[in-house]
Order: C-alpha cells, then structure tokens, then sequence
C-alpha cells in the first residue's frame, strides 16, 4: 500500500516556489523541523524544478505537487520526481489523469456531492478547500457522522490559532498551510526560522 501524505504529520507545508535553488534548502528546513511533506504548488515556472532537486537531494522528503489542474500537469509531476498528487478541485477527465500516474492523491472538494462522488469512486481521502471560506471546521464536523469513512486535508486560511480545531475533529488526518514560511524568512533564506516555525507546527494537535 503507498505510503499517504496525510499520515506523516499533522500539518502539509503549501509551497509557492520562485527559485529553484531555493527549494532544496527550505525542504530540508521543512523536514528538519518534522514536516515531511512538502506540497509544491505548480503556481510558478519553478515548480517543477523544485520538486525535481528536492525529490534527487532532500533525504526524509516526501515532496508532492499541488494546484494540479489539468492531465498534462499531473504527468508532468509525476514526471518530476512527484510522490503525492493535490488538486483544488476535480473534474472526470482529471480525476483519469490523477488515476493513470499511480501516485496517491488528494482531489479537492468543497461540497458534499463532491464528496459522494469520490467517495464512489472508491476515493477515501481528500482535500477540502478552501476550508475557511467553504464553511471550515464546523462544515466538516458535519460530515464526520454521515460520511465517516473519509479523511480529509483541509487547506485555505488555516493559521496556527485554528488549526487545533480542525485536527480534532475525527475526520481530518491533518490540514494544509503556508504560515511556515513566511515570506520575509523565504526572501532572506532564514531557514532557521522556517525550521523552527516547522518544528512548532509539527507539534500541533488538536
């Protein structure tokens, strides 16, 4: 069975990357602090070249791929050395792409229909975005008795004071965010900073 990014820890970093040779430094920082895996979104023409220097050189990394949004993206990934596949939303044509790469997956669901799709695709695991504006915690909370068996990444507006609310809820393995990184610390490459702030999200509990 392949390994799931959401049982490695309780909080995936979403990493927006604009220099390649930043990458590996910031994954190591993240891995280092307790965070292993590492959502790179493919928002930037760095992305994939992150996760490829960061699949070849950060040992305990388990680096992902994130806003993927069409097929081509989701092989291009794979391509690159991707572990884990996460998208915002998902469509027939791209939950085949997700399929066809044999990697585990996250497609993003904002609805309870969307929910019941997946879940009769034989999907278990999924990310709801974006959390907060979707209705957050006590959304989910509804969910957990009438859907039991699906595990969820929330991922939108989550910030260290709310994540605990989230990870208590019996149907949330862990939630996405950013606040790890900082974007000052990323400017000036304090990858001390980003560790430490890693180390205390990986301390989260709900």
């Amino acid at each position: 069975m392949s390994t799931s990014a959401l049982d490695l820890a309780p909080v995936i970093p979403v990493v927006i990357v604009d220099d390649v040779e930043s990458a590996v430094p910031l994954a190591r920082a993240l891995v280092a602090g307790g965070l292993p895996a590492v959502e790179v979104t493919l928002r930037t023409p760095a992305a994939l070249g992150a996760i490829e220097r960061i699949a070849a050189e950060v040992e305990g990394a388990f680096v992902g791929a994130g806003t993927v949004l069409t097929p081509d993206q989701a092989k291009a990934a794979a391509e690159a050395g991707a572990r884990f596949l996460v998208t915002p939303g998902c469509t027939e044509t791209l939950y085949g792409a997700l399929v066809d790469t044999g990697l585990s997956f996250l497609p993003g669901t904002s609805t309870v229909s969307e929910v019941l799709r997946l879940r009769e695709l034989g999907v278990r695991e999924m990310k709801f975005f974006p959390a907060e504006a979707a209705g957050g915690a006590p959304y989910l909370k509804s969910l957990a008795s009438p859907v039991p068996d699906v595990r969820f990444c929330p991922t939108g507006g989550i910030t260290p004071a709310s994540a605990p609310t989230y990870l208590a809820l019996p149907n949330v393995a862990c939630v996405g965010g950013s606040w790890m990184l900082p974007a000052d610390a990323v400017a000036s490459r304090d990858w001390s900073r980003v560790e430490q702030l890693a180390r205390e999200a990986s301390g989260l509990r709900g």
